[in-house]
This record gives structure tokens, sequence and C-alpha cells, in this order.
């Protein structure tokens, strides 16, 4: 299914203007821009917005969100475990508070007050904070991506937005021929320094990873080949081809 950015607003209930700036920070990104300039959005960007929401609830800065779910250690069934078990205590919640408010309206006034405490749900959600910093935030690179983040200005985003934008572009230039050659080498070693330069440290470890996500993760396959068709697979033949020198 495929929904419009209004439609996607409505149906989430997030702005516009706020899925215009999770754009902007590479954040969610449309799964296809048309001529118009349009904004769609398939399913699996639906479900992404969904993850972003749930780390939102744990007040979990936006620059920090994009880097967990951009981890290759992001574990979608786990966090959906997660959400699922905050809702139900939320639900809980609510149930008690329906049920006091009907017992009122039927004259039978207690002076209970739990129904009113939010504790139990607040300390399973600084509990799913404190692991989720845990499992994706415990490295290097993660600490150094959201230090730099925090000093971003609106035009730091933009020019590091239009610089990638140019470089994968580029990449799709190649598509169709050898991701070992000199070309697509030097533009791997680009990559490499812009990533370095924008986000943190990245060795040939780390970008070999980043490599293999680009075609595991569908979400960053389909971002990518925006460019044009095949650049994720290419980009990733290459910097395979590069991590093996």
């Amino acid at each position: 299914m495929r929904h419009s950015i209004g439609s996607l607003s409505k149906l989430s209930g997030v702005s516009i203007r706020a899925l215009h700036h999770y754009d902007q920070i590479g954040l969610l990104q449309p799964s296809e821009v048309a001529q118009s300039g349009y904004r769609y959005y398939d399913d699996a960007a639906v479900e992404r917005l969904w993850q972003i929401l749930f780390y939102r609830e744990l007040d979990f800065p936006l620059g920090e969100i994009a880097q967990i779910l951009s981890s290759p250690a992001f574990d979608r069934n786990r966090a959906l475990m997660e959400h699922r078990n905050l809702l139900l205590q939320k639900r809980e919640r609510l149930d008690r508070l329906i049920e006091l408010v009907s017992n009122a309206m039927k004259g039978e006034t207690e002076m209970e007050f739990k129904p009113f405490d939010t504790s139990e749900i607040d300390s399973l959600r600084n509990q799913y904070a404190e692991e989720a910093k845990a499992r994706w935030g415990n490295t290097e690179a993660y600490r150094e991506s959201t230090k730099r983040a925090a000093k971003w200005t609106e035009a730091d985003k933009a020019a590091i937005a239009a610089k990638s934008g140019e470089i994968f572009s580029a990449f799709a230039a190649l598509v169709g021929s050898d991701p070992a050659s000199a070309e697509a080498q030097a533009l791997v070693e680009r990559w490499k320094a812009f990533i370095s330069e924008s986000y943190y440290t990245c060795t040939d470890e780390i970008l070999a990873g980043l490599g293999q996500m680009y075609i595991a993760d569908e979400r960053f396959a389909k971002s990518i080949d925006q460019s044009g068709a095949g650049t994720a697979q290419f980009m990733s033949s290459a910097i395979a081809a590069y991590c093996k020198k």
C-alpha cells in the first residue's frame, strides 16, 4: 500500500512538517518521489515510522533514533515486542481509570489513587531505553555520531544531504560497470571519507558492514535506489571489492 505524505500524516498523527524534517535528516525518507514532487511512503516506510514513534515514546532524540534504526544489530522483532509490552501496560492503566470513573458515575466513590500512578509505565519505559542504549549505543561510532549530530545546524544537515546525494548519483551512473574498477573504488574511498567527515570514523570493518546492510535492509536498498535502480547492489559490491584489498 502506498501513502501520500498527507495520508500518512493523518494515519500516524505526525504532522506533515515533521515528516519533511524526518526526510531532511535522513530518519524517514519517502519510498518514492514523483516527478511532480509528491512524496509517497510504502509499507516498509510506515513500519519504520512506527519504530520511530516507539523510540520517541522512550524519549530518544531523533539523531539517536536514526542511529539505532540504522544499526546492523537492530532487532525488529524485539523492538516490536517491547512496544507491545509498553502498550499493554498503558492499556491496563487506562482500564483501571475507566473502572474508577464508571464506579464514580454509579455513586461508588472510593479514594483510590493507584489508577493515577504511572510509575510502572515510567519504569518500563526507562528499562527499555537503557536496554536500547546498551544494545546499540555502546560503540564509539554511535557516540561520535550522536555528538556530531547534536551540533548540526539546518545548513549543515542540508549540506550533508546534498553531498550524500551527489555520491549516490555518482554510484548510480556506474551501475552495469565493474564494481572493482578504479572509478568505482575511488567512489568507495570518497564515500568512506564522507562518512568519517560527517558521522564517525569509518574503518574498513565498519564500511564492510554498511555495504552488507545496504542490500540486506530493504529500507536502505529502496532509499539508495532512488538514485537509480541497482545502485544499492552496485555500491555493496564495490564496497566488498574495496574491503578485500
